[in-house]
């Protein structure tokens, strides 16, 4: 009884922590916080991939429901009215990050590997890190952000910060810092 009431301690600790760090979208586009805006993908309800995934198959991936996809449209809706440009839009190639990027509408979407999600093992874990470290790291000091739409396991394994769907962290490559950013669809 007494460890679960200081894990309920703890937990609430790290909500009440995460939102005193919070910015707003509008915060954001007038002074960007580090170069990289990652998203996590709009709803799709259900937990991990059925057994059958293949990567370029949506029928065998979890995919955005309609909610997922008005919530997408809704972001894209979002970023525009406070006027956030991208410099890039990458996805990871699962499809509900790709349909999450598309749907925002803010540029081409290119695919990433390194935003892959390693949750199932379908892809390595330190092999997909490494390469979106890269990535990262090659990022020029200046300019407007780039947009990575991506998972939850990769967003906290960067981040260390958990992630609903449609939910923003923004992080500084350099500083290796990060804070959430809200969005009208919290």
């Amino acid at each position: 009884m007494q460890w679960s009431w200081l894990v309920l301690v703890g937990m609430l600790c790290t909500i009440v922590f995460d939102t005193t760090h919070a910015m707003s979208l509008k915060e954001y586009a007038e002074k960007p916080f580090g170069r990289v805006l990652m998203l996590r993908h709009a709803l799709a309800p259900g937990f991990g991939d059925p057994s059958n995934f293949q990567l370029r198959d949506c029928s065998t991936q979890r995919i955005l429901d309609e909610v997922g996809r008005e919530q997408s449209r809704q972001i894209g809706n979002a970023f525009r009215n406070v006027g956030l440009r991208f410099e890039g839009v990458y996805s990871s190639q699962w499809c509900r990050c790709l349909e999450t990027a598309q749907l925002i509408n803010m540029g081409k979407v290119l695919e990433l590997t390194g935003l892959n999600s390693f949750f199932q093992g379908v892809v390595q874990r330190e092999a997909t890190l490494a390469s979106l470290r890269k990535f990262l790291q090659d990022l020029r000091a200046d300019g407007d952000p780039v947009l990575l739409v991506t998972h939850q396991v990769t967003i906290s394994a960067i981040t260390r910060m958990g992630v609903s769907s449609g939910a923003a962290v923004a992080y500084d490559p350099v500083t290796d810092q990060a804070q959430r950013v809200t969005l009208p669809t919290d």
